[in-house]
């Protein structure tokens, strides 16, 4: 007599994933690093009211700011070294605690004394250098592989608002604070990016025991020297120094000149740098949630997006160009951003990752001011439009090229196994 087959149950969808911010460890390091980049970006704008305030001229502020740059590239290859010898997280808590320090130093200094002032922005610079690397080798530490890409966009995420929610939340407390107070309440930032984080893995330095150690400068060239193992880092390198030396130097000097002199009104710069950071919010939001079968290709192809940037100041376009097209370099970006960053944690050897990615930090930063400095020279020699056209072209051939070298494809020395 045939039976009637017993129904199987019916595969019940998996759950959706949960998310990276409800996880305390990496909540905890998501608010230091939040914290932290408000500091960072509200400091210029603290600075820039002590000058509308005449406690600080405009040659100080040059020299302060130029200070902590100084203080940030001299830092963030120690910071790498340290951080790889170290718990990662013992040097954000004295790296953020010198940057905390520099705070009141800075309040003391204002309208007093330009030395103290700039002794201390060195100071501030520096601690935010030294954690920078730190920061994100704690990223791997306390997130597993799998979600590691959804951990890098929350952090970028943070940046991103902070760019926003720092100067914008200044500027409201400067209604109601003096400029000494302000400095102070960066101060205190620091110190929950200091002390809010919670405690990482041991240092993988570290597991080796007290064995004697090699110097600094040996310990960052092996960090170099593993960053040369990975063909496709040291091509996204060199693509985004392109971007960062040439593109986005080029806009900077051209986007106010140009809302000014085509446009007569400062609307375009400043809906401009808006759409760019609403997009990069975008980006990181988007790269939270999706991965790319070849996701080196779709990385250098963001990344090449910047080039419609300096493309839209060309020609005399309508300004919702100029700004649909900031938004596409900002949205871009990010898309490079968040799995190059996951990337270097899953393929660099673990006890070398802070210092290759201070590699990372001090060469695109270390080499912005040299592309500011040529490129005002430059538009005057050839004009804005030839100058901006170099650099749109550069944008877009510098990356593609960077996506030809092997293992660019996939950010990876061998290819991932096909997912399902």
């Amino acid at each position: 007599m045939a039976t009637t087959p017993t129904p199987t149950a019916a595969k019940s969808p998996s759950p959706p994933p949960r998310s990276i911010l409800r996880d305390p460890s990496f909540l905890r390091l998501w608010t230091g690093a939040t914290a932290s980049g408000l500091a960072t970006w509200a400091l210029p704008f603290v600075l820039g009211l002590a000058v509308l305030h005449r406690d600080l001229g405009a040659a100080g502020l040059g020299l302060v700011l130029a200070a902590r740059t100084a203080g940030f590239l001299a830092a963030v290859a120690v910071g790498g070294v340290l951080a790889d010898r170290h718990a990662r997280r013992a040097v954000v808590l004295w790296s953020a605690l010198a940057a905390g320090a520099a705070a009141p130093l800075l309040a003391a200094g204002l309208g007093r004394s330009l030395v103290l002032m700039t002794a201390a922005a060195a100071l501030a610079g520096a601690g935010q250098g030294a954690c920078r690397p730190a920061f994100q080798a704690l990223v791997a530490e306390t997130v597993e592989p799998e979600r590691r890409q959804q951990a890098n966009a929350a952090m970028t995420l943070a940046v991103r608002a902070s760019t926003l929610a720092g100067p914008a939340l200044t500027a409201l407390l400067a209604a109601f604070l003096d400029v000494r107070t302000l400095l102070l309440g960066i101060g205190l930032l620091w110190l929950v990016a200091a002390f809010v984080p919670a405690r990482g893995a041991a240092a993988p330095g570290a597991a080796a025991g007290p064995a004697p150690r090699a110097g600094f400068r040996a310990e960052f060239l092996e960090g170099i020297r593993e960053a040369r193992r990975h063909p496709w880092f040291l091509a996204g390198l060199a693509a985004l120094v392109c971007v960062v030396s040439l593109g986005y130097s080029a806009t900077s000097v051209a986007l106010p000149l140009i809302s000014r002199d085509r446009y007569g009104t400062e609307w375009v710069l400043a809906a401009a740098m808006t759409a760019y950071t609403v997009g990069a919010l975008a980006g990181a939001l988007l790269m939270a949630r999706r991965r790319p079968r070849s996701q080196g290709w779709a990385a250098f192809a963001g990344l090449a997006a910047y080039g419609f940037a300096p493309l839209s100041l060309v020609l005399p376009v309508h300004p919702a160009v100029v700004v649909a097209a900031y938004a596409v370099a900002g949205t871009g970006i990010e898309l490079f951003n968040v799995p190059w960053f996951t990337a270097t944690q899953r393929e660099v050897a673990p006890d070398k990752l802070a210092r290759v990615s201070s590699l990372d930090f001090l060469v695109s930063y270390g080499l912005a001011p040299v592309g500011l400095a040529l490129i005002a020279p430059a538009v005057t020699a050839f004009g804005v439009a030839p100058v901006l056209a170099v650099c749109a072209a550069a944008c877009f051939l510098v990356p593609a090229a960077a996506a030809l070298v092997p293992t660019a494809r996939h950010f990876a020395r061998t290819a991932p196994a096909a997912r399902d």
